[in-house]
């Protein structure tokens, strides 16, 4: 295909014959490399003219060496701290500095006075602030932000002497410099020939510079254009229509280069994709059609989108030059430095540094980071998880060095010391440094040439941090390094190195000024990406950049117009994805520039994609019963079911199946609020504390005052007990103390109140007593033990109740048993243990039924409304809570269903279709 280069290399080879004196000028090192290639191709013999990026020329004329941006903000902070009486801490200026200084490099780029503007922004915000009676309101927000604006030019002038004095500044000052250094730079060069190629959007200093060296008479400018864009008031020509109009060079020259390519046959097709991952799934799915990808160019309009693209190309590509660079912070080496600054910055806010104890969490995420737990795994693969098991079960909250020295002993020596120099008691930043570059210098000896690009990028960024660091000392603490860091992180990039020439160009959208390919693939063409958003990230008011010329969106937009369709001209094959899905701001329509395509070519193809959605139907678990489940459930018969375990069955079969058959126990975890079964035990064992020296007497309300007195410190014992190394004094687990405290007292209060009642009698019969009886099933040799704990037992006015306190909600509802047939429903779960309490304290007792007998709960969370007892009668008739002999043997006759159901080995442990959770 004849591409822009080509055909401007043809024209330039009609007029020059020799390139000893030519200098090309182009807006991107890209475009050098394949302009430098495609003129071997055309000249046999000769030297190959010099050619320079325009970020090149702008430093030859200016003499201005490009500041490192790191470097740049803390030069700008020793001339803030200068001038400031109280300056704000240094990751509260970078917070603001890099706007300031993308504003000052606005500014210089476009040739401003910078006096005008200042004074005219100054002005802005006092007549803000003015009232015709005075009695405008100034809040101190308001106030430090007027004051800031007021103080932009006070910081302007000495960054940039300073700045110049020491040769180094950032673009707009390179800039600014070049316009005052062109004329005796064009003196010292008058034997060269200058000629620029494929620019477009100029800024003002740039306009200036190209105006300059134009009027020299011997250069020359090649834009790149069709005619379509040029000769129609598109946006896409906006810029070379008003250069052609303004420039004088154009007085006597015509303009060079405009193509008329855009209107030939071209396969264009427009792709509706549902979400970003779609979008490039299909893309590698086209780029298998292909054989050959010498032409052929993947652009992402959407540059987060490449690790995605990284990993959906397909196999048949074998080489790929990427443009972009992989970002920092999507990299694992990244994860595992925050982990780090985490353990001193959660050290330091829970105040353990004194002790030098860390933070649980932080120190499992460390040690489970994938370069570290390899580490640790070369001598023994459990370490890790063995270590974060103990940590569970132990409830420790807090890590010590001496902990972490126990774990690591075993470990190599080198990776020991590095670890545990690691866990030192933090002393500087300047230490903390060392201590990073230590374990970056530990990791590069055991990992892939991939993961020693990533060390080796961070290992140079720490580097210059230390440096700097060492020069300045601006990082007063470890939280100012660590947001340093995150900003630092969060724009850096790993480059990629490969073959300019060769295999698919993986590209993003300014990538390919002055490119041509054959084959397109363009992603995220939706708008707010291309264009991108009108949203600004400037001090400077959209108002005031109009009045002194700077660029706003508008200018923007032309310039992604311009990129957008210079790019179609002379493709042949052009596939333009979209994203259909609408984000939660509503957008999800396709960018303007594909409308406006698909207004100038009738011969578009549209079509929407989807993934295949094949649905599969959702078969519940299902497990079934083998002679080793039937030996185990032998033995279960012999230690005893319990309530719990039973209404666990009815709740959840498979459940049941791996606590009971498979032994399966919950993981310990760390309890760093008190858990809601610790607050149950812990208010359960307190009563029975408190209750048990009264067994077998009736209570007093002399009784009941002896246990109040005794009852917080009685919970703050049980706490101790059941909360290791728990702390109670602050937060949420003071308020939980409070909580099971008031359950107790509470309950006592109640207690007392029943007593003071018409001479109520209450005897406590038993309490927290285990009970136990066997029963026989039909179709079984052996019989099924039940066991249980009950809370307590008492007889009140003599009427005998079976009691279980439960900490949670329960209301009359829930204990409201009509009939027995459809028990399995989950509201009778609590009916069913309170029952079979009940069932247990008869047949342990031989109990005769002369005496009345109750069974029932306390909630805790809904004491007013007292004792809940099981109530057989229908709704809406009177309370039926005495439980009889008969009723007992109905409810026994439903329980030994459900428990031959149990070992019936035709009957399968099966998840419920409605299980909630």
């Amino acid at each position: 295909m004849q591409t822009f280069i080509s055909e401007t290399l043809d024209a330039i080879l009609k007029e020059t014959k020799s390139f000893d004196n030519v200098v090309f000028i182009l807006p991107s090192q890209r475009a050098k490399v394949f302009l430098k290639q495609t003129l071997k191709d055309k000249i046999s013999v000769g030297f190959l003219p010099e050619t320079l990026n325009i970020e090149q020329f702008i430093q030859q004329v200016s003499g201005i060496k490009k500041a490192d941006s790191i470097q740049l903000l803390f030069h700008f902070y020793t001339i803030y701290k200068s001038l400031e009486k109280a300056p704000d801490t240094f990751d509260t200026f970078a917070s603001w500095a890099f706007t300031v200084l993308q504003d000052f490099n606005e500014i210089d780029q476009h040739l401003v006075d910078t006096k005008e503007i200042f004074v005219y922004l100054r002005d802005i915000q006092r007549l803000k602030k003015w009232s015709v009676t005075g009695t405008f309101k100034e809040t101190e927000f308001m106030k430090d932000h007027y004051s800031f604006l007021e103080k932009l030019h006070n910081f302007y002038a000495p960054l940039y002497q300073f700045l110049l004095e020491n040769k180094i500044g950032y673009q707009g000052l390179m800039y600014r410099e070049a316009c005052n250094n062109i004329d005796q730079f064009l003196e010292g060069n008058t034997h060269k020939k200058y000629i620029f190629i494929g620019f477009n959007a100029l800024n003002k200093a740039e306009e200036f510079l190209f105006q300059k060296v134009l009027s020299t008479g011997n250069s020359d400018i090649y834009w790149d254009l069709d005619e379509t864009f040029y000769k129609s008031n598109h946006q896409a020509g906006t810029f070379i229509r008003k250069y052609k109009k303004e420039w004088k060079f154009y007085e006597k020259n015509s303009l060079k280069n405009l193509s008329n390519h855009f209107s030939s046959d071209k396969n264009i097709q427009v792709i509706g994709a549902s979400k970003n991952t779609t979008q490039i799934k299909y893309a590698g799915e086209i780029l298998e059609t292909f054989s050959d990808f010498k032409n052929t160019a993947l652009i992402l309009s959407d540059e987060t989108l490449l690790p995605i693209t990284l990993n959906s190309l397909p196999k048949n590509i074998n080489a790929i030059n990427i443009t972009m660079g992989y970002p920092l912070k999507d990299i694992p080496t990244t994860n595992l430095l925050f982990s780090i600054f985490q353990l001193f910055i959660s050290q330091e806010k829970l105040q353990k540094t004194a002790d030098n104890q860390f933070y649980y969490k932080d120190v499992i995420r460390f040690l489970k980071q994938q370069s570290i737990h390899k580490l640790l795994s070369t001598t023994n693969t459990n370490l890790v998880d063995d270590f974060t098991e103990e940590i569970g079960k132990e409830n420790y909250i807090f890590i010590t060095k001496n902990q972490l020295t126990t774990l690591l002993e075993s470990t190599d020596a080198s990776v020991k010391n590095v670890l545990l120099s690691l866990f030192k008691k933090y002393t500087t930043i300047h230490d903390f440094l060392d201590r990073i570059l230590s374990v970056i210098a530990l990791l590069k000896e055991e990992t892939t040439d991939l993961e020693k690009e990533y060390l080796f990028r961070f290992y140079t960024a720490f580097t210059q941090l230390k440096t700097l660091q060492t020069e300045f000392n601006y990082f007063t603490d470890l939280k100012t390094l660590a947001l340093f860091f995150k900003q630092l992180i969060a724009s850096e990039t790993l480059s990629f190195q490969g073959e300019p020439l060769k295999g698919l160009q993986l590209m993003g959208m300014l990538e390919t000024r002055v490119l041509d390919f054959e084959n397109i693939i363009l992603t995220s063409t939706n708008e707010g990406i291309l264009p991108a958003s009108s949203q600004q990230n400037s001090f400077i008011p959209f108002d005031v950049k109009l009045e002194f010329g700077l660029p706003t969106y508008r200018e923007k937009d032309a310039i992604f117009s311009y990129h957008f369709f210079r790019l179609l001209q002379r493709a042949k094959n052009v596939f333009i994805l979209y994203n259909t899905e609408h984000d939660v701001f509503g957008s999800g329509e396709k960018s303007r520039f594909v409308t406006q395509l698909e207004m100038l070519r009738p011969d578009i193809v549209h079509k929407t994609i989807a993934p295949k959605v094949i649905t599969n139907k959702t078969e519940l678990k299902q497990i079934g019963k083998t002679e080793t489940t039937l030996q185990r459930l032998k033995e279960l018969a012999a230690k005893g079911i319990s309530p719990s375990a039973l209404t666990n069955y009815l709740h959840n079969p498979v459940s049941f199946y791996k606590q009971k058959i498979l032994k399966i126990k919950e993981f310990n975890d760390v309890e760093e609020t008190v858990a809601f079964n610790t607050l149950g035990t812990v208010v359960h064992e307190t009563l029975d504390e408190l209750y048990t020296p009264f067994v077998g007497k009736f209570l007093t309300v002399e009784a009941i005052l002896a246990m109040q007195e005794q009852a917080k410190d009685l919970v703050a014992k049980h706490f101790k007990i059941h909360f290791k190394n728990g702390n109670l004094t602050t937060g949420k687990n003071r308020l939980i103390f409070e909580v099971a405290n008031r359950f107790v007292t509470n309950f006592l209060k109640k207690e007392k109140a029943l007593l003071q009642h018409k001479n109520n009698q209450l005897k406590i019969i038993a309490t927290e007593e285990n009970l136990s009886t066997e029963i026989k099933i039909n179709g079984l040799e052996y019989p099924v033990k039940l066991h249980g704990q009950v809370d307590r037992v008492d007889e009140l006015n003599g009427v005998l109740r079976i009691i279980d306190y439960k900490t949670g909600l329960v209301t009359s509802s829930n204990l409201r048993v009509p009939e027995f047939e459809n028990l399995r429903d989950e509201k009778h779960l609590k009916a069913i243990q309170v029952l079979l309490y009940a069932y247990l304290y008869t047949q342990s007792k031989n109990y005769n039924f002369n005496q009345p007998l109750e069974a029932g709960i306390y909630s805790f969370k809904n004491l007013n409304s007292g004792f809940l007892s099981v109530d057989f009668a229908l709704p809406r008739r009177k309370a039926e809570t005495n439980i009889t002999s008969e009723k007992l043997e109905d409810f026994i006759t439903e329980i030994k269903s459900y428990i031959s159901e149990i070992y019936n080995l035709e009957i399968d442990f099966i998840e419920p279709a409605d299980l909630r959770y």
